[in-house]
């Protein structure tokens, strides 16, 4: 008998405890909506995590390299790539072409000239031209990363042409 009441006691303080713990479990769930707005704010939408990348730079540990690496890839390639003689004798006077470069996030390329004054734009089309024809096969180019998705980037790298 005496275990019996003794159980019977245990059990009412387990049962109140029970009771009392509710309290515990019944917090507010945070708003959706008010959440991704939060992180959407906190994200840096002007950065990247990861730069686009070739082969020859992932053995880079440091990312500053790797992205040095990367840039020095792009314009020795577009230097090697472009036939002088077909900008020469077009634009004799040009030393330097400023491409702008977007890398989709399918790894997808496009290349266009950068000119500042619109009337340059038959010139811009004309170079945009040979960009796109002698651009065709470049090689495969990682897209760059934000928050583990490949995204898209664009950049303007100065070319210069060696005569």
């Amino acid at each position: 008998m005496y275990k019996f009441l003794i159980l019977k006691k245990l059990l009412f303080i387990f049962f109140i405890f029970l009771l009392q713990s509710c309290r515990f479990f019944d917090s507010k769930v945070p708003d959706e909506k008010k959440m991704l707005e939060q992180e959407l704010k906190a994200i840096n939408w002007k950065q990247v995590d990861e730069y686009p990348s070739v082969e020859k730079c992932y053995i880079l540990s440091d990312k500053k390299q790797q992205k040095q690496c990367f840039f020095d890839f792009m314009k020795q390639t577009i230097q090697q790539k472009l036939d002088v003689d077909a900008v020469k004798l077009r634009h004799p006077k040009l030393d330097t072409i400023e491409v702008m470069v977007t890398i989709f996030a399918d790894a997808s390329l496009q290349f266009k000239s950068k000119f500042v004054n619109d009337s340059l734009f038959i010139k811009n089309q004309k170079i945009d031209s040979i960009l796109k024809l002698k651009l065709i096969d470049f090689p495969k180019i990682n897209p760059a990363v934000k928050r583990g998705l490949p995204v898209k980037t664009q950049f303007v790298l100065p070319i210069v042409l060696k005569y």
